[in-house]
């Protein structure tokens, strides 16, 4: 079966960048899409420091750049107080090569590494193909597809699920996705109306704690996103309408007249993690393996930490290592994931949707203190950014 190709399920920004880390080592590498090319819509937008280093040694750094915002600075602030905390990612430096989050639509890169493969000798690029039954035996693995005229079938010696949250591999495999739903849903809408002039020395990305309706604000390249949390017995049709759309935008920051929309989604919020990342030649990353609130850009960056793990062992294992080694990807990524990215994002909504006066007051004071100790606000920013949960990662046998 498949001698050493290495079968990718899903072409969302995880899926590509494992095919083409693979495919730039020399493995053969069929990338299987139910769509008929990588989505164009707006979701996530923010890269951390340790993962732009990754990007850069794959040479999509530099291509990244100019099509996106060097972000140094986030922002904490608190809308009753008027308080401001900045957090600068420079004091990164000497720990990764990039001290500084990029603020860059994903898909913008997604459409970039597409093309990158297209022309690859050993890729094949299945878009239009919806993965509908997996099969393992001893050689390696089978997927067959439904395309819109056929059934296809492709074989490798190792199937790496990068489908999304609703993963049908996961579901085929029978293993459970643990956690739990939030009762709201996020509403996230897009506008070209500049922020940076409704509020003093606004960052790149802000994160803005209101007991009356806490709200993010992240800049992209000519556009601000907006996230808001909307009760969950609220209507799509009703969170979606202009009525309610333009009366959350002008809470934030009144104006003459309507703002302009350029996209408007909204989100189930989850945290859950799949109970097993490996099923014999099978292995979950990305959003197939974890889902968390989007709360401090770690969904896409923990799913890129993820295939980049497993891609090394992959290739290890194929230059004769033993095959015991892709055990530790399991327990490398499904321990981090718990100790850091769901306890973090977690952390990050309770934080900005606190309504207790004197919860909010011991809030803004631990945020002070923490400024005012650099060693100490660097340790948070090693946190944050997601270099601490690297380096336990790398560290466990």
């Amino acid at each position: 079966m498949g001698s050493e190709r290495v079968l990718i399920a899903g072409a969302g920004p995880v899926g590509l960048i494992g095919a083409l880390y693979l495919a730039r080592r020399g493995v053969p590498v069929t990338l299987i899409e139910g769509l008929p090319a990588p989505a164009e819509d707006l979701r996530a937008s923010t890269f951390h420091p340790p993962t732009l280093d990754m990007l850069e040694d794959l040479g999509l750094l530099a291509w990244m750049l100019p099509r996106g915002l060097k972000s140094p600075v986030f922002q904490h602030r608190d809308r009753p107080t008027g308080a401001v905390f900045s957090f600068d990612l420079g004091l990164l430096a000497g720990e990764v090569r990039n001290p500084y989050r990029l603020q860059c639509e994903q898909w913008k890169l997604m459409r970039h590494v597409a093309e990158l493969l297209a022309g690859m000798p050993g890729v094949e690029l299945a878009f239009n193909e919806r993965v509908v039954h997996v099969e393992q035996s001893a050689a390696g693995v089978r997927v067959a597809t439904e395309t819109p005229l056929a059934i296809r079938r492709h074989e490798g010696r190792w199937l790496i699920a990068c489908d999304g949250a609703n993963s049908i591999i996961r579901k085929w495999l029978g293993i459970e996705f643990e956690g739990m739903t939030f009762p709201e849903k996020f509403y996230c809408v897009t506008t070209p109306h500049p922020f940076e002039q409704s509020f003093v020395d606004l960052a790149n990305v802000n994160y803005v704690a209101d007991p009356d309706q806490w709200f993010v604000l992240l800049r992209v390249p000519e556009l601000w996103r907006v996230l808001i949390p909307v009760a969950e017995t609220m209507a799509d049709a009703e969170i979606v309408g202009d009525a309610h759309t333009q009366a959350c935008l002008q809470r934030i920051a009144a104006r003459d007249g309507d703002y302009p929309v350029r996209h408007r989604t909204i989100y189930r919020v989850h945290q859950r993690v799949a109970k097993r990342y490996r099923d014999g030649s099978v292995f979950l990353a990305g959003d197939s393996a974890h889902i968390n609130n989007p709360l401090g850009g770690m969904g896409m960056n923990g799913g890129l930490h993820d295939v980049l793990n497993l891609a090394d062992k992959l290739l290890a294992v194929l230059g004769g290592a033993d095959p015991a080694v892709l055990d530790r990807y399991e327990r490398q990524r499904r321990t981090v994931c718990y100790k850091y990215v769901q306890a973090q994002t977690i952390r990050n909504r309770e934080d900005l949707a606190q309504k207790s006066g004197s919860a909010r007051e011991r809030r803004i004071e631990e945020m002070r203190n923490l400024l005012a100790d650099p060693a100490a606000t660097r340790e948070f920013l090693i946190r944050n950014s997601m270099i601490a949960s690297l380096r336990e990662a790398a560290a466990i046998e």
